[in-house]
């Protein structure tokens, strides 16, 4: 209920704004061309910086941990920020162009990286408890452990300067072929002999 009436209040206020802002300038029309300019701005702002930061975001999401590019931030505000321009209303775009001052891409990506660390706990501790019978995973419990070594290797893993993904382990010994010769017909014809 508060995030709809959040969302009700922000457009009622972007309408206001509009209103106001069309009568400061002399036409409303000037604002609507604005918000046409300003959302191919901002569609152009998300494709330039969504190829950058999809790589990223996939493996922030499956591994749990943001990439060491100190690009992603930047990247990220662009996207966000590309996304509030295509949003018709000159509140958002001040929030848009707010979000691409740089000292705000290091904020970003810490909310960014400490919400999805929430989200992971929040998933871990709702399959603990769905597998001890809806008790969350604490004291006695014999998936306490794991739940602990699972934690301490993703601090690990945020910790190490580099991550290589490519290398694979596994065991190799030399095969030496059976030498099977092909004979010709004249050699058959010769060992029948």
């Amino acid at each position: 209920m508060g995030l709809i009436l959040l969302a009700l209040i922000a457009i009622v206020a972007e309408i206001l704004t509009w209103i106001f802002v069309g009568k400061l300038v002399g036409s409303a029309w000037y604002v609507f061309f604005w918000f046409i300019a300003a959302f191919f701005i901002g569609l152009n702002l998300l494709r330039s910086s969504s190829s950058h930061i999809m790589p990223q975001l996939q493996q922030m999401q499956l591994g749990g941990q943001m990439g060491n590019d100190p690009q992603v931030g930047k990247y990220l505000a662009r996207c966000l920020s590309g996304v509030l321009l295509m949003i018709p209303g000159l509140l958002s775009d001040v929030v848009a162009l707010i979000l691409l001052i740089p000292g705000m891409h290091k904020l970003i990506q810490n909310v960014a990286l400490s919400a999805l660390q929430k989200r992971q706990q929040a998933m871990m501790n709702k399959m603990m408890g769905g597998m001890m019978g809806g008790n969350n995973a604490g004291a006695g419990s014999p998936f306490e452990d794991m739940m602990r070594q699972m934690q301490d290797m993703q601090r690990q893993q945020g910790s190490s300067q580099y991550q290589d993904s490519s290398i694979i382990d596994g065991e190799a010994r030399e095969v030496t072929p059976d030498s099977k010769r092909i004979q010709s017909p004249k050699d058959r014809s010769s060992q029948d002999h």
